[in-house]
């Protein structure tokens, strides 16, 4: 048996919330975690918009159902997005790299003078890390929501991105994914990048906060 593969054209939905025009001060790009759908993740950042900053919320690329198949069927239907698991991941990376530069391409490329900021929530963390240093756009801030750099990157690429961006690590105190041993490694991580993320620490759990937004503007 031999493994082959086809290259074709494939549509993706991404959403998007508030205004690009000259008034707008900032555009962020939020990449949502795993099992969760960009329609209800944007919901959590549209306050943004009151203060002209644009929010568009791409989506996993991959689908599938929240609830396993049972012997009297699916105990419900609801549908979750993922960007990539262990299976082909290296394809997957590269599929959701050239979504996201599509992205960026048809709605951003013509608007240099609303700074970007990149923010990762969860599993969108190492998503968010290899867009940063695989793809085509340009950004002034990276946040880390709950979620850790992938420890396979590439980190002299990673060192010379981020160096000259403002990073941020963002968490809740009783975040139950986000252990001490997690955050030991989320510094580890930070220290081969070369880097210092500024870290806000928050009251709650595996979640966005939007009290913490200020802090980030």
């Amino acid at each position: 048996m031999k493994e082959k593969s086809i290259e074709f054209l494939f549509r993706a939905r991404y959403y998007k919330s508030g205004t690009l025009d000259a008034a707008t001060r900032q555009v962020w790009i939020v990449l949502h975690g795993y099992g969760q759908l960009a329609k209800y993740f944007i919901k959590k950042f549209e306050k943004l918009n009151d203060q002209n900053i644009c929010v568009i919320a791409p989506e996993g690329l991959s689908h599938f159902y929240l609830a396993e198949l049972t012997e009297q069927g699916r105990r419900d239907n609801k549908v979750g997005a993922t960007w990539m698991t262990r299976e082909n991941r290296l394809m997957d990376i590269d599929n959701y790299i050239l979504y996201l530069n599509s992205i960026y391409e048809k709605e951003l490329k013509g608007f240099s003078h609303a700074p970007i900021t990149l923010l990762g929530f969860s599993q969108g963390c190492a998503t968010a890390c290899r867009w940063a240093t695989h793809g085509k756009f340009k950004f002034e801030k990276l946040v880390m929501w709950a979620g850790l750099f992938p420890p396979d990157m590439d980190f002299q690429i990673g060192h010379d991105i981020l160096t000259s961006k403002k990073t941020y690590m963002v968490v809740g105190d009783q975040d139950p994914l986000m252990t001490a041993d997690r955050m030991n490694d989320f510094d580890e991580l930070a220290i081969k990048l070369g880097i210092q993320p500024e870290k806000i620490v928050f009251n709650g759990k595996h979640e966005i906060n939007e009290g913490v937004f200020s802090q980030l503007i």
